[in-house]
C-alpha cells in the first residue's frame, strides 16, 4: 500500500465514534498528505516577521495568522479520510466543506508568557444585543446547549508537534460537564465563561502528532494552549467547521449525528 491510498480508506470505525462520544475527540493520523503541510508552513513563513533559519529573531511567543483560503489549506482539510469522518461524527449533507483553515496561531520557543493559556471552549455565534455598526467584540459570541453555528472544533497540524512543542491541552471527557453547565442558559446560551473549574477533574491530554494529523474535537471541549518549550514553531490550524444544518436534540426519525448523541446522554445522564 502506498502514502496515497491511506487518503482512499474513507472509513471511521465504530471503536473511534464511541471514542468520540466518551472523550470528544478522536485524533486521526496521516489525515492529510505531510507535503500539503510542508507546502502551507512554506506560504506562511512569508507572512512571519521573523526569519525561519534564526531563532533569534523569534521575538514573540506566538504570532497570529488569520487563515487562508485555497491551496494546500483547501486541500489538506478535504481529504476522503476526514470527508468520512465528518459525515460519521456530524451528519452527512449537515456540514460545510471548508474552503480553508484558520486560525493559525504559530507558536514560538519563548521565555514570555503568550496571555492567552486560560482554559475555554470557543464561541459560535454573536449576542443579538450587540450593535451592527460597531466593530465586532468577539468577547460577547457565545455558545449554546445545540452548538449553534459550530458543528467541531478542528485541530490541524502542520508542522510534527512533541510534547515539548506547544500543544493544545484537552481535557479529556470535559464535553460532558460542559453540555450539563450550558443547559439551563437554554437557546439563548452564554457568554464570557470562567471555565477554570468545568472539567477539572478529568484526565488531560496533548494534541501532538506528526504534521498531516488532525484532531476533531467536539465544539464543548475544554481546552487551553501552553506555552513552547521546545526548539522548533509549531503550526497549527484551529478551524471551526461550520453546519448547514443546525444540531437538533429531538429529531423525529431518530436520525441523531454522533455529535447530537453526545449531548443528548450528557444531558440524559445528569450530574455526576
Amino acid at each position: 500500500m502506498t502514502d496515497n491510498d491511506h487518503f482512499h480508506l474513507a472509513t471511521l470505525s465504530d471503536e473511534q465514534a464511541d471514542q468520540f462520544l466518551q472523550d470528544g475527540f478522536i485524533r486521526l493520523n496521516s489525515a492529510f498528505p505531510r507535503e500539503l503541510a510542508d507546502e502551507g508552513r512554506a506560504i506562511m513563513w512569508r507572512d512571519i516577521p521573523f526569519d525561519a533559519h534564526d531563532p533569534t529573531t523569534w521575538a514573540k511567543p506566538v504570532v497570529r495568522l488569520p487563515g487562508y483560503a485555497g491551496g494546500p489549506f483547501e486541500r489538506a482539510a478535504n481529504t476522503p479520510l476526514l470527508h468520512a469522518a465528518l459525515d460519521r461524527l456530524v451528519g452527512k449533507g449537515r456540514w460545510v466543506p471548508p474552503g480553508g483553515l484558520g486560525t493559525f496561531p504559530v507558536r514560538f520557543p519563548h521565555p514570555e508568557d503568550s496571555g492567552d493559556q486560560g482554559w475555554h471552549v470557543d464561541a459560535s455565534f454573536p449576542s443579538e444585543d450587540g450593535d451592527p455598526d460597531e466593530e465586532e467584540d468577539f468577547s460577547t459570541w457565545r455558545v449554546n446547549v445545540t452548538s449553534r453555528d459550530r458543528g467541531l472544533l478542528m485541530l490541524f497540524l502542520f508542522s510534527d508537534v512533541g510534547e515539548d512543542d506547544a500543544p493544545t491541552r484537552i481535557r479529556v471527557g470535559s464535553h460532558v460537564d460542559m453540555a450539563r453547565f450550558l443547559e439551563p442558559a437554554g437557546e439563548a446560551g452564554m457568554s464570557d465563561m470562567d471555565l477554570d473549574e468545568i472539567g477539572s477533574g478529568r484526565p488531560v491530554a496533548l494534541a501532538t502528532g506528526q504534521a498531516g494529523t488532525v484532531y476533531l474535537c467536539h465544539p464543548f471541549l475544554v481546552h487551553a494552549a501552553q506555552s513552547h518549550r521546545g526548539a522548533n514553531p509549531r503550526f497549527m490550524a484551529q478551524q471551526c467547521l461550520y453546519l448547514r444544518e443546525q444540531y437538533q436534540l429531538h429529531r423525529e426519525d431518530g436520525a441523531y449525528s454522533v455529535v447530537e448523541m453526545s449531548i443528548r446522554q450528557a444531558l440524559s445522564d445528569g450530574p455526576r
